[in-house]
This record gives structure tokens, sequence and C-alpha cells, in this order.
């Protein structure tokens, strides 16, 4: 987005973690005037509200609520940061705009949800943008990224594991698997990145290797794979001391945080391409 390109105000669709916070002050920085926020109850973080200028608590499943807000405050463009936990997206106590939403919804996996919010979006003249917006400085390129260099096992494991990944990921089942010495120990499904990394650090035994990446056509307006603090302190007391990401298409939230991390815990972070 070019200088000339940047507008007043940006509503934030806001999910858990420091995600929506890392974006509201880089919005800042970049000259936007006006940050008005959805937040949702027992999602979002509270201190969210010091950060923008209008924000509005709302549960998961009140579309309606929610673009009437964006619309009282001018709101033409908006991004959703942060993650919605997934089973919130199966108790969403729907308003009538979401109801009426989901009836045109055939598969109600967390893409198409999101999809179908943005399009409902888009009849009320609010266009969503790109999650990484801003973001840029946030997308390591391909290489050693932080913590110990890959041995040689390692990057074996690592070419393996994001060949798997990515097959995974074109079915749609998950965009995380956990690999060893050239075997699946884990993948990512329904239950989400840190349960796939559990389940299969306690199989890896202190060697096991998580491997993210995008899948083919990602939406990066709603979708887009991220690592943090959380998952590197998920990762290390779970025994996988490796984590590939893809170059340019993952977040490093926390990035001065996740690098110390990976120091102090021994967790390397290479991004492929």
């Amino acid at each position: 987005m070019t200088e000339s390109e940047i507008p007043d105000t940006i509503g934030i669709i806001a999910g858990n973690g420091i995600y929506p916070e890392t974006f509201a002050k880089a919005a800042r920085s970049a000259g936007v005037s006006s940050l008005v926020a959805a937040a949702f109850k027992n999602e979002t973080e509270p201190h969210l509200k010091d950060l923008v200028d209008e924000i509005d608590w709302i549960r998961v499943g009140q579309l309606g609520k929610m673009i009437k807000f964006f619309k009282a405050h001018n709101v033409t463009r908006a991004v959703m940061v942060g993650q919605i936990a997934p089973k919130n997206l199966f108790d969403l106590r729907p308003d009538l705009r979401t109801l009426k939403m989901l009836s045109k919804v055939k598969e109600r996996n967390a893409e198409t949800l999101f999809g179908a919010i943005a399009d409902e979006m888009e009849i009320d003249g609010i266009t969503l943008i790109s999650a990484t917006t801003f973001l840029d400085d946030l997308l390591p390129a391909a290489g050693h990224v932080c913590g110990p260099a890959l041995s040689e096992r390692q990057e074996s494991d690592a070419e393996y594991g994001f060949r798997i990944a990515k097959e995974v990921s074109r079915l749609d089942i998950g965009q995380t698997v956990v690999v060893k010495k050239g075997t699946v120990l884990a993948v990512e499904a329904f239950e989400g990145t840190n349960e796939a990394i559990k389940r299969g650090g306690g199989l890896g035994k202190g060697e096991a290797m998580m491997v993210k990446v995008s899948k083919p056509n990602q939406d990066f307006r709603f979708d887009v794979p991220v690592v943090g603090p959380a998952t590197i302190e998920t990762a290390a007391a779970s025994g996988v001391n490796a984590i590939i990401v893809e170059a340019g298409c993952t977040l490093l939230l926390g990035k001065e945080e996740v690098e110390r991390l990976c120091g102090e815990k021994k967790v390397s972070i290479a991004a492929r391409s």
C-alpha cells in the first residue's frame, strides 16, 4: 500500500493474541489517523482499547452489529487480525445477518466462513484488506532467521516436512506438520497448531521439527500463518527444537521476544521458499 493509498480510517476485526496490537501500532506508524476496533468477548486482549480510537465488544456471530458499528464510524477498509478459537466458530449464536450469510455457505470451515463475512461486508461498502498490510518487515525472507543454525540432518527434514506440509495444506486439512528423521509425527487439523506441536513433540523426544506453510491460493485477508512467542514456548516445552516457515508468507509476531526465546531455549527458525 503506497502512502497515497493509506486510508484515514481502518477498521480492525480483532481476534486473540498480540496480532491486533501489532497491527494497530504499525498502522499508526504508517500514518493511519483513526483505528476502529470490533473486539470479541473472551477472545480479544482488553488493552487493545488503549491503542484504538473506538472499540465495541461483540460476540462471534454478530455480523450485523459489527457492520453497523463500522459504518457509524465511516470505515470503508477493514483488516481481520488475530485468531478466533476454532471452537467459537461453531458456537456463533448468530444474528439475523449471520444466519442469512450461513444459509449460502455449503462448507463451514474457517476459510469459507471468513470469506463469506468479507463478501457481506463488501455489500455495505467495507473492503477487507490483507492482514499483512503495514507488516512487511515481519515476513522473513528465505534463510536462517534466528536461534541455532540447522544441522545437515535438520536441513533434510526441513525439505521433507515442507513438501508434506504443502500437500496437507492443499487438501485443506491444516498448515503445520511435525517431523523427525523423515517421519511425520503429527499433522495439524481442527485442534490447531499448538496441539499438533505438543503431540508431535512428545513423540519426537526432543528432536522434532515443526513446519508451517501457506495454502495454495492463500487468502491473506484473513488467514496468515503466524509464529510468535507462544509458539516458541510451546515448541520448547514439547521437545520441538526447530521451526521451518514459508518465506514471505509467515508473520513473525513479537519478533524481538521470539529471537530472545529462540536463543535462550535453543530453538532454530529458518524460512524456505
